[in-house]
């Protein structure tokens, strides 16, 4: 009866050990991680104090569980990002001008248009956020097409690896459905004129070298930046924060990483 309460409570503790940074699991798919820790485990000594008895993870678990995070932490961070200011009144991701054209924000602004600079800005702003509302779908295709070696790569990598994950698989998608959604809202909320005035009173000024950067291949960019910026700190947020772990299987899967890293 002692041997099998020592088994109970080694499986789950040496689990999370190797989830925790472990280099040889991360060359593993999760069905043989699993089986591997099991064996392991059954010639290995654990005092109960080391963990609380709980349950071993499955497969299923652990990929329904870091999945869910993944639509949460999505879901969150395009909510915030599609909110009216959610790009204007956040310094990690608002849009300024692009760098290219800041010598020419700082001209205009020296001629007294500061006020004409504030309106491409704010336009800008206003583009972004409404084509961030378009992410969602992209994202929830992305982790139903993940698979298990996905899925035991981002647990078992880096605090964003998830947001890495996103990156390159999503990318071009993004980039397909948020340029017209942003060269669109560039002209709806009035950024294509404003730049318009911009560009002519700067080309007025003698001497200065004509530029005319792409507005609606800048925004494009920089939406989609900020947007990974969101899901990287929601990420971030679900692997630390009890808190931020709303459901049993969150709790379960986290909870027992973040364990296991002290």
């Amino acid at each position: 009866m002692q041997k099998n309460t020592k088994y109970r409570i080694c499986v789950p503790v040496m689990i999370f050990l190797l989830l925790a940074g472990g280099t040889m699991a991360q060359a593993q798919g999760l069905g043989s991680l699993v089986k591997q820790l099991q064996d392991k485990a059954k010639n290995a000594s654990s005092s109960s104090s080391s963990s609380a008895s709980i349950a071993g993870l499955s497969n299923d678990d652990i990929a329904s569980g870091l999945k869910e995070a993944l639509q949460k932490g999505v879901t969150e961070g395009v909510k915030q990002l599609s909110a009216v200011n959610g790009y204007f009144s956040d310094p990690l991701v608002k849009i300024l001008f692009p760098p290219e054209a800041q010598k020419i924000e700082s001209t205009l602004r020296g001629l007294g248009m500061g006020s004409l600079c504030d309106k491409v800005i704010l336009s800008l702003n206003r583009a972004a956020e409404q084509a961030a509302g378009k992410a969602a779908p992209v994202f929830v295709d992305a982790i139903k097409k993940m698979t298990l070696q996905d899925a035991s790569s981002i647990l078992l990598g880096s605090d964003t690896a998830a947001t890495a994950y996103f990156e390159k698989s999503t990318t071009p998608e993004l980039t397909a459905r948020f340029k017209p959604v942003i060269d669109s809202s560039l002209q709806s909320v009035g950024a294509t004129n404003y730049w318009s005035q911009v560009m002519t009173e700067y080309n007025k000024i003698p001497l200065v070298k004509k530029i005319n950067p792409d507005l609606g291949a800048y925004a494009t960019q920089k939406a989609i930046e900020g947007l990974f910026v969101k899901v990287a700190a929601e990420e971030k947020k679900i692997r630390s924060q009890a808190g931020a772990r709303t459901t049993p299987l969150l709790q379960k899967v986290f909870g027992y990483a973040q364990q296991a890293k002290k």
